[in-house]
């Protein structure tokens, strides 16, 4: 009987001291989160020029598209940043917080000069009274078409694992039919449903994968034709993550991200395990 009562003594200061590590290590995460800095990633395709492979038509200098952009950037603007970051060379930031200002001064058509960076961007950091616009991007050039170059040459052959680069190529969003179905639509779909498509995890994920991940299954002979070509995107993101870095900030500050989805997508990985950032849920601010 004694045996018996002890073992339950045990087995209640056992559960007694899981629950108080439990919300112990609850308390200790919220306080870690509220020393970080909130940021808004949101990903986007390119309103205006781009050289990407990939192209969505959008006349950004319609009257409707003027007005979806507005009602997005309310939407947005709602996460009620006091940084904001684009898609921009940090050298040209005096010309870009040039233009900013002049929209400023004349709100009344959106600026398209800089794409969405200015369309959204601008408008955001007007409902926000962000002060700074601040470019973090960095360009490198690198061939993200070398996968398909050794696919369709008749005198070379993919000898890592062309299977698996097909699939990533062909069928993206195998195993995933909701956002396969959405994205075999994408070209009917209105601007916010576009947008919402673009910043889902999945489809982040699989801009990481088509521009960048799919090529580690790409190489000739023993050869890192893939790999090396890979390797130069990630550097490049690795430096506009540099960049976001440079910016100072406090815990105070709010930081609103506009950058192409592939971009989006790396910040996403980075700031995932930063001890400084902590992400909100994009996803929440397009409603």
């Amino acid at each position: 009987m004694k045996q018996i009562v002890l073992m339950l003594c045990l087995l209640c200061c056992s559960c007694h001291t899981k629950d108080n590590s439990n919300k112990l290590n609850e308390e200790t995460q919220t306080e870690q989160n509220q020393d970080k800095i909130k940021v808004l990633n949101f990903g986007t395709f390119h309103f205006g020029y781009t050289p990407d492979a990939n192209k969505t038509e959008f006349n950004e200098h319609s009257e409707e598209a003027q007005k979806e952009v507005r009602e997005i950037s309310k939407m947005l603007a709602q996460f009620k940043p006091t940084i904001i970051c684009i898609e921009n060379l940090p050298k040209f930031n005096n010309e870009i917080n040039k233009a900013y200002q002049e929209f400023l001064e004349n709100p009344t058509t959106l600026n398209t000069n800089y794409g969405e960076s200015s369309m959204i961007g601008f408008d955001v950091g007007r409902l926000s009274n962000v002060k700074k616009i601040y470019g973090i991007d960095n360009h490198m050039g690198y061939n993200y078409s070398v996968g398909d170059f050794i696919e369709n040459s008749p005198d070379l052959e993919n000898s890592i694992d062309a299977e698996t680069y097909l699939q990533l190529t062909n069928e993206p969003f195998k195993g995933h039919p909701e956002i396969a179905k959405r994205e075999a639509k994408y070209d009917e779909l209105s601007l916010i449903e576009k947008l919402k498509l673009c910043n889902e995890p999945i489809h982040l994920d699989y801009s990481i994968n088509t521009n960048a991940d799919k090529l580690l299954y790409v190489g000739i002979d023993n050869g890192f034709e893939g790999a090396d070509a890979a390797a130069v995107f990630y550097h490049r993101n690795m430096k506009i993550y540099s960049n976001l870095n440079r910016i100072p900030m406090t815990k105070n500050d709010r930081v609103f991200i506009i950058m192409g989805t592939a971009h989006t997508a790396f910040l996403r990985e980075f700031m995932r395990r930063s001890p400084k950032f902590e992400m909100v849920n994009t996803l929440d601010y397009l409603k």
